[in-house]
């Protein structure tokens, strides 16, 4: 029986892949979805590429670069049409594409939260920057001020980051216990100090993050309508 075929690397054997940015970054994303950010090394990516470590730098000068490159390569799925007039739909759709990012890639989560925190707004890569703006776009064009685009830019974002850190904590210790409280390991709460988290343990059992999120965000988009509503009912003169 011929070995199994490397999951990263596919060409033929004997056959090395011709190195691009496109490879090497999408070879770093199946390393941090196998085995975790720390697992990124140049070192590293350099075996699983079978290459030289220093033949990749060509392609991102640092480890920061190609976590930026990975940010950015993941966000590139997401996608919106700021011509279309309809912002609370694409905002809508584009939360659950987001989600369902954060689901298959969840350990590029951190980076996606955290990895702008390390650098100033205009020098982040363009590409993790274009969500921002398109969205700043879809919104002056349905009517928002610019700055109030802003503002419901960060609420959007602020929230739905918060539910996928909260959904992707939603482990279930052992799927195949019917009892709640051993599904999710919540036995091993002392009663007497955690009786109202004890007694949740079905409705947190049978969580849907899908709905979740579709609730939540109805509950944002109807709050960040409310401006635009009020300049459309003020009288004109």
């Amino acid at each position: 029986m011929p070995p199994p075929k490397n999951p990263i690397n596919s060409s033929p054997a004997g056959e090395k892949p011709r190195l691009s940015r496109d490879l090497v970054l999408t070879t770093a994303l199946a390393l941090v979805d196998a085995e975790g950010l720390d697992a990124l090394t140049m070192r590293r990516l350099g075996q699983e590429l079978g290459r030289d470590p220093m033949s990749l730098y060509r392609y991102a000068a640092n480890r920061a670069a190609l976590l930026d490159g990975v940010t950015e390569l993941v966000l590139k799925e997401l996608s919106i049409s700021p011509g279309l007039p309809d912002w609370q739909a694409q905002l809508r759709q584009m939360a659950h594409g987001l989600r369902l990012l954060a689901l298959r890639h969840p350990n590029v989560v951190p980076l996606l939260v955290t990895r702008p925190l390390s650098t100033p707004l205009g020098l982040r890569p363009l590409g993790t920057l274009r969500p921002l703006e398109q969205i700043l776009a879809l919104l002056i064009d349905a009517g928002f001020s610019p700055s109030d685009a802003l503002h419901v830019y960060r609420a959007y974002y602020g929230f739905l980051y918060g539910h996928i850190l909260n959904e992707l904590q939603e482990f279930v210790v052992d799927p195949e216990e019917n009892e709640a409280l051993l599904r999710l390991g919540l036995h091993r709460l002392p009663a007497k100090e955690f009786p109202r988290l004890r007694a949740l343990g079905p409705v947190l059992a049978d969580y849907d993050g899908a709905a979740e999120l579709d609730q939540g965000i109805t509950i944002l988009l109807n709050g960040l309508a409310v401006p635009l509503v009020h300049e459309e009912a003020a009288p004109k003169h």
